[in-house]
């Protein structure tokens, strides 16, 4: 069934921006803490079975220098520097294997998948990179609750820190384009490609599908669902904590990356979606600073346009990059 807004209203839905005070500043010195470590990304030759792909083994150092893993690979034919499209993973998932990842390649791109730290215990894209940092205070099962009592330890600071950085490795490969990257993700994936558009001024482009981590106060009001049921049980727990974690989850709500965006993008949403809301989809898409189209997948859930999206996506990219 449908699960929001009437379509029609959805098309005009453009929310304040849950933007705290010092927003800016808080994540110039994020990635300002993030640069005192060097990135040292390499990227190790490794023998996947994929014969028409170069296929590495990836690491660098993302939040706090912490080993970030990950996979390049691109079409061994394909001349070189190529366009790259940076894939960030939903949530529990993790880098998987190489062979999960052949779409991009496949049209003639590189593709470098960034490893979500702490996470990858999906059966499909199982993850092997550590989070060496706990959380403080109270947190419900999960990563959404961990840290959540500010926003300097919270869980997706290190986590957005990531994406950002997985960008600047990726651009270290000779096999890439710099002035050719792409950001692209859905769910957790969508919100991580919505944070490095608007953190990192100078991508290409952005794929971001059913966004998760936007309008995250909406969200919180219309689903139990998870990952927003962790917060909604947490905040049930300790009633006395909800306007700390509210205000700690306004930093890293994708309403405000997406207003300092201005890379092409291509949005999707789900009428159907009961885990990212299509209002906060909407509201990410009309925030968005930049050039933008956004596919609507009417009788779909949080699977989204799928491969049908995915069609879409090829098309757009290849009007950009060829």
């Amino acid at each position: 069934m449908f699960v929001d807004l009437p379509l029609d209203q959805l098309r005009g839905y453009r929310p304040p921006l849950p933007e705290p005070d010092g927003f800016d500043a808080f994540w110039e010195r994020t990635l300002a803490e993030a640069d005192e470590h060097a990135l040292d990304a390499v990227f190790t030759g490794t023998d996947s079975g994929l014969t028409r792909l170069h296929t590495y083994n990836v690491e660098f150092s993302g939040f706090g220098g912490h080993r970030i893993r990950g996979w390049l690979l691109a079409p061994r034919d394909a001349a070189g520097p190529l366009p790259c499209v940076v894939q960030y993973i939903g949530y529990n998932g993790g880098r998987g294997l190489p062979h999960n990842w052949l779409l991009w390649p496949s049209v003639g791109y590189a593709v470098f998948v960034m490893d979500s730290r702490g996470q990858g215990w999906s059966a499909n894209n199982p993850g092997d990179t550590p989070d060496p940092v706990g959380g403080t205070g109270p947190e419900a099962p999960g990563k959404m609750t961990q840290g959540v009592l500010s926003p300097d330890d919270y869980y997706y600071r290190r986590l957005y820190t990531d994406a950002v950085r997985a960008v600047a490795a990726a651009r270290t490969h000779p096999l890439v384009d710099r002035a050719r990257i792409a950001v692209s993700g859905g769910s957790q994936g969508g919100g991580l490609a919505l944070a490095a558009a608007g953190l990192v001024p100078d991508v290409a482009a952005a794929l971001v599908d059913v966004p998760f981590m936007t309008h995250i106060r909406r969200a919180l009001e219309i689903t139990d669902a998870d990952p927003y049921g962790e917060l909604a049980r947490f905040c049930a727990g300790r009633r006395d904590l909800a306007d700390q974690v509210l205000a700690t989850l306004d930093h890293f709500d994708g309403l405000n990356f997406a207003a300092r965006a201005s890379a092409p993008a291509l949005f999707s949403t789900a009428l159907r979606d009961p885990i990212t809301p299509t209002s906060c989809g909407f509201a990410a898409y009309h925030h968005y600073a930049g050039e933008k189209d956004l596919k609507v997948w009417a009788f779909n859930g949080h699977e989204g346009g799928g491969v049908h999206q995915q069609a879409e996506q090829i098309a757009f990219l290849r009007g950009l990059f060829g």
